[in-house]
């Protein structure tokens, strides 16, 4: 009876809120038919440690001389367009229900390429940064990621224990490792011996998943991937 009664409730909301597309208007979904296809994918071959997508699958050049903790970054999606759009409604105008729509697309890519993974860990804010915003994106993907992939999510373990600048503020490589070192930290070991599924909503150089990757190998994690939804290419 509870299916039934909140699949009535969605349609109920759906009629005094309509959705609209956030990439061209269009009313019916966040993401329409037309633009979920024009989402620019990410390709391979890829980079094995970065995901980035290159002419081969040899590490690429950044990689190469990167002592990182991270032992893979994967992304469907190039950090562009309808994709770029999307993750700004979520991220920044407070459109939290598009959560549900992107953890389905990030469901799809895992379903066709697994990633190992035993528990979804979402990355976390300062919490003068959640005041301020209100929510974590990466959290809310992670909860409806762990409902459709059957996944325990666990987003109380990792902490980020520095205030920094935000990514998009720095202005290299260098820099953005720099100002992410040591911001993160785990409140026990309590996921020792753990496949984790870091996630997020978009990877740049990937130095605040390998932080974050830093802090739960400290702690005894077997392994930490990131997946994201997009990556700067």
């Amino acid at each position: 009876m509870l299916p039934h009664l909140t699949k009535i409730k969605g349609m109920a909301l759906d009629l005094l809120f309509p959705r609209w597309c956030v990439g061209c208007g269009r009313e019916g979904d966040f993401i329409c038919p037309s633009c979920l296809n024009s989402l620019p994918k990410i390709m391979p071959p890829l980079c094995p440690k970065c995901g980035l997508p290159q002419s081969s699958a040899n590490l690429c050049s950044s990689c190469l001389g990167w002592r990182a903790e991270i032992d893979g970054i994967r992304a469907p999606f190039r950090f562009d367009g309808v994709m770029r759009q999307a993750i700004h409604e979520l991220k920044y105008r407070n459109l939290r229900a598009l959560a549900g729509l992107l953890a389905r697309l990030l469901n799809d890519y895992l379903l066709n390429d697994p990633i190992p993974s035993e528990v979804l860990v979402p990355v976390p804010l300062h919490p003068r940064r959640l005041r301020e915003r209100g929510y974590n994106q990466s959290r809310l993907l992670a909860q409806e990621l762990g409902k459709l992939a059957g996944l325990p999510v666990v987003d109380d373990y990792l902490v980020r224990q520095r205030h920094s600048l935000p990514q998009a503020r720095t202005s290299n490589v260098g820099e953005r490792r720099g100002n992410v070192a040591d911001a993160f930290a785990c409140r026990s070991r309590r996921l020792e011996g753990k496949q984790i599924l870091l996630i997020d909503d978009v990877s740049t150089s990937g130095a605040t998943l390998d932080a974050c990757a830093r802090a739960l190998k400290q702690a005894g994690a077997a392994s930490v991937w990131g997946l994201v939804l997009a990556r700067e290419v």
